[in-house]
């Protein structure tokens, strides 16, 4: 992972990646990254970059925007709570948590 970059806000974030070919949306459901068009295992995606955002007062206003890339080469953008783990399996959370500590 090669961060350069920071944004402002999560939408500067969403709106640069988009820009850059990260074009799909991806969410978690339970073990695996699912998008329109696939679902995707721990093992099948890698986090090209992660961008944090905590709230300024609220907990509840920290995130985590992913840019994500599949072993099929789909690109795309996965917005979590920040340290959210509920409803994710061990695998999931290990590959989200790994990309936080780069």
């Amino acid at each position: 992972m090669n961060h350069q970059t920071h944004y402002d806000t999560v939408s500067e974030a969403i709106e640069s990646l988009h820009k850059q070919g990260y074009t799909i949306d991806f969410n978690i459901e339970d073990d695996q990254l699912v998008c329109s068009k696939a679902k995707y295992s721990a093992s099948n995606f890698e986090v090209m970059d992660v961008y944090r955002y905590e709230g300024n007062s609220d907990p509840a206003d920290e995130a985590a925007v992913y840019a994500i890339q599949s072993s099929d080469g789909t690109k795309g953008i996965l917005v979590t709570g920040y340290g959210a783990s509920e409803n994710i399996s061990d695998d999931m959370l290990k590959k989200l948590n790994s990309a936080n500590r780069s």
